[in-house]
């Protein structure tokens, strides 16, 4: 037991610096470039999510600065303790060996090991699902006595809750489980229940504060994401289509091993509190995520917290059934392997390609973490050249917030036009489209100073808008030949400047259209 702990810890902490080594040297995802602009524009919670993720950033940024290491400098410390939580939690449930295994098992699934490295709101999420979880079998283990632990699990799911709501699954869970567990069902007839509500209630004043203050703007996202059109789309392709994404993101072997154990361990849960509970914390994820893959394609990381508790008791039943059956025990040592070499190439994707397979950047998903850096240096050396043949300087705009959000983050001139801007702009819109919306933009007219000349030609009500007959670039990474028609409208007149083929390891990774959109004159009403 001592060996096994003290390996373990040794590789927790070799796995924890090798996955700070790849979030020093790997671009920034779209998605984490976008969360520091977050960060740049502190708030009580945002468009489609709460504060967690830009509170993480600007802590790691606090620390280390504006780099790659700094917006993930805490994703790798939230690994290590989501491992911790896992082992305490199947220490508790069975006996170490499973809290080992279960470690390990953690740690090779591909999607974990992706999420151990960016920081991203899964990364935050499964660390404090897997936190609630212990909490709340240490409340359970003390019961009927109160304990602190009770408000902690609420204040635990309250935090997971401020960074990806589908955290508050937890409470359905508990309340499931404190219903269906006849030991457990006079909780309900005790202050210990509804402390935990409590706890977690104070976690909704943020969202719910700054919805109200924006018009219960996130109905509006919910809406458009599940959309009512497609609700009456019932496709089981679709359901085919998401059951090869997990089989992707947890490796085919452990998702099948996982899926084993959870209906071979249903019968036993009606006799097993501690299965009922590992089962209460994962099938209600697990099927919402399966109804709403039969009318589309639904999110993979979205049952990512189910498996913690899953991933505990699938070691739990293959381990005793190993004991019984040598091929069960050889397909688990399989699964493991496999899950590792996947999880391996998830980090590193150029290893296939190192062995002389010409695997095609499009097929990557890893791609979108490539070539940034070259695009964000083209795209200030062309703005430096094209202003000087213009004579006066330029703004940017992205075709969409991921390449305006890279952008941003990566150009060494970022030339913000004014306080809380962000450096680079998406195309304007009457609609909401995401966190950009909120900040200041370039179809916003402003209050005229004093001493500003007034043209009552391009002024709404008593404001001007300092972007008329101004030129902007417009950078597309899509293969476009003409800017958005929004754009087309606003502007005078457009052309497209150049065109960069961004190749990698002798494979086209893609390509960055420049168009010059001359004269901007509001989108018109």
């Amino acid at each position: 037991m001592k060996f096994r702990l003290f390996f373990l810890v040794a590789f927790l902490l070799i796995l924890t610096g090798i996955r700070w080594w790849f979030a020093a040297n790997v671009e920034l995802s779209p998605e984490e470039s976008y969360y520091y602009l977050w960060a740049q524009h502190p708030d009580i919670s945002y468009y489609s999510k709460g504060p967690g993720i830009a509170l993480a950033v600007l802590a790691g940024t606090s620390l280390f600065g504006p780099t790659e290491f700094g917006v993930r400098f805490f994703s790798p410390l939230l690994a290590l303790g989501t491992s911790i939580f896992v082992y305490l939690l199947g220490h508790k449930l069975f006996r170490e060996k499973v809290a080992f295994w279960s470690v390990l098992t953690l740690n090779l699934l591909p999607v974990f090991n992706f999420e151990s490295i960016l920081m991203t709101v899964d990364s935050l999420s499964v660390f404090f699902w897997s936190a609630a979880l212990y909490f709340f079998w240490l409340a359970l283990e003390r019961s009927p006595r109160f304990s602190i632990f009770w408000p902690g699990t609420g204040v635990l799911i309250g935090l997971g809750f401020l960074c990806k709501y589908e955290n508050a699954f937890q409470l359905f869970s508990i309340l499931f489980l404190l219903c269906v567990v006849p030991k457990y069902r006079g909780e309900l007839r005790r202050p210990s229940f509804y402390v935990l509500l409590m706890g977690f209630l104070l976690f909704l004043l943020a969202p719910v504060i700054w919805n109200q203050e924006h018009e219960w703007i996130i109905l509006e996202h919910l809406f458009e994401r599940r959309g009512v059109d497609a609700l009456f789309a019932f496709r089981p392709s679709h359901l085919g289509e998401s059951l090869g994404l997990q089989l992707a993101i947890y490796s085919p072997l452990l998702l099948l091993g996982f899926l084993g154990a959870l209906l071979g361990s249903i019968r036993k849960s009606f006799q097993n509190s501690k299965i009922c509970f590992l089962l209460a914390f994962a099938w209600p994820l697990i099927v919402t995520y399966t109804i709403l893959a039969l009318y589309q394609s639904g999110e993979p990381g979205w049952t990512g917290p189910a498996f913690v508790s899953v991933g505990i008791l699938a070691t739990h039943f293959w381990w005793h059934l190993a004991k019984q059956n040598r091929l069960a025990g050889g397909a688990s040592v399989a699964a493991l392997i496999l899950g590792g070499l996947l999880g391996s190439i998830a980090l590193n994707t150029d290893l296939v390609r190192m062995i002389g397979i010409p695997f095609p950047y499009e097929l990557d998903p890893s791609s979108r973490l490539h070539g940034w850096k070259t695009v964000a240096e083209t795209v200030d050396n062309f703005r430096v050249n094209f202003e000087n043949k213009l004579g006066t300087k330029v703004f940017l705009i992205g075709n969409r917030f991921q390449t305006s959000s890279l952008l941003s983050f990566y150009l060494k001139d970022k030339r913000v036009e004014g306080p809380g801007h962000p450096p680079v702009y998406i195309p304007e819109s009457q609609d909401i489209q995401n966190e950009f919306s909120f900040w200041p933009r370039y179809d916003e007219f402003v209050e005229a100073g004093p001493s500003a000349k007034r043209d009552t030609t391009f002024t709404e009500e008593s404001g001007i808008n300092p972007f008329i007959d101004r030129t902007a670039l417009y950078i597309t990474d899509a293969p476009e030949t003409s800017p958005p028609q929004n754009l087309q409208s606003a502007f005078t007149r457009w052309e497209l400047l150049a065109v960069y083929q961004l190749d990698r390891r002798r494979l086209p990774l893609r390509q960055i259209r420049l168009f010059a959109c001359y004269q901007y004159q509001t989108l018109p009403l």
